[in-house]
């Protein structure tokens, strides 16, 4: 595959790009911030000496509001795109999808079971709802995942095709479920359903960053050091065994990984689909396959789009808010359709 940019400008311009990002997320919306006032409200923040003039409504809207969406954007983005490599690489297909083992399913199975049950429970103390719906998604993917990677595995080898069946029809069965609890839920409890699948990063709180930045942390360090094995693994099997790659051990931990990292994502802004396939896909096709690069392309350039598409779905229906998860398949449906047109003899 031939490069299109070198791997520094690449990373450069991801930065660049991330940053812009950023900005942008800290400064758009329903009020808009001017540049100063955001620059200077967010050193502020960080608790360098600036001028407070007028800072009063800047300070207030990006410490309380803006700056912890953006995190969560940032490592929502960056854990879906890593996700999205390392599935990738695991399963040796450009257009392999982190929801392939089923960890979204699960996590959306979980969160439905939290969201009906408590209604029916007559609701649940105001401090422990959010977290309970996000320890229920955690959990249900997990649980999902390893039941997944449990049937794919025969006389001590994994197979990727079996996993891949094993997580369809768990995600069909996850969505009957799913359809159950919809059926049965009423109107209140069937909207905050239904928003909750379609994925957000309104309601954003440091409560809700901070462990997600913590497991966005683990994965960012841990992937890169798996980039020799991936790039192995992509001659397939039995030569990464005799390049002395332990693949049945490299396939759990990438399961692992991308299971925690899926499951902490969905729980915490919902179902947001397509990023994980059209970031790598596009990155390799822009610096090739090889995973040094590739997996801290990936992570930059997801961060930024998810930023971007938050952007634009605070933007596109002010005052109201579109659902992220609306404006990421509206980019990435498109946008697969082409990659198997371009696929095709």
């Amino acid at each position: 595959m031939k490069k299109v940019l070198s791997p520094p400008t690449l990373i450069t311009f991801l930065i660049g790009a991330c940053l812009l990002a950023v900005w942008m997320s800290l400064a758009l919306g329903p009020v808009t911030l001017p540049p100063g006032d955001t620059l200077r409200a967010g050193l502020h923040l960080l608790g360098l000496p600036v001028a407070e003039d007028g800072l009063q409504q800047a300070e207030l809207i990006l410490g309380q509001i803006r700056l912890p969406r953006t995190l969560l954007g940032l490592a929502v983005g960056a854990i879906l795109a890593l996700s999205g490599v390392a599935m990738q690489g695991l399963f040796r297909n450009p257009l392999a999808d982190p929801g392939l083992v089923g960890v979204s399913s699960g996590a959306a199975l979980g969160a439905a079971v939290a969201i009906v049950s408590s209604a029916w429970l007559g609701g649940l103390p105001e401090w422990l709802a959010p977290y309970l719906l996000s320890i229920a998604a955690f959990g249900g993917g997990l649980i999902v995942t390893g039941i997944v990677y449990r049937l794919g595995q025969r006389d001590g080898q994994t197979s990727v095709g079996v996993m891949l069946l094993a997580g369809v029809a768990m995600t069909a069965l996850a969505g009957s479920i799913i359809g159950l609890f919809s059926y049965l839920a009423d109107d209140a409890t069937l909207r905050t359903l239904t928003f909750w699948n379609l994925g957000t990063l309104n309601g954003a709180s440091y409560a809700r960053v901070w462990p997600l930045l913590v497991v966005c942390l683990l994965v960012v360090l841990w992937l890169p050091r798996r980039a020799k094995a991936l790039n192995a693994l992509l001659l397939g099997e039995s030569e990464a065994r005799h390049l002395g790659i332990e693949v049945e051990r490299l396939k759990g931990e990438l399961v692992l990984c991308i299971a925690l990292g899926v499951g902490a994502a969905v729980a915490a802004a919902g179902l947001i689909g397509f990023v994980g396939l059209i970031v790598p896909h596009l990155i390799r096709l822009v610096v090739g396959p090889d995973h040094r690069v590739l997996l801290p392309a990936s992570a930059l350039a997801g961060a930024s789009l998810l930023l971007l598409a938050d952007v634009f779905a605070r933007l596109v229906l002010a005052p109201a808010e579109l659902p992220i998860g609306i404006v990421t398949a509206f980019i990435g449906a498109p946008f697969f359709l082409f990659l198997l047109v371009r696929g095709r003899p």
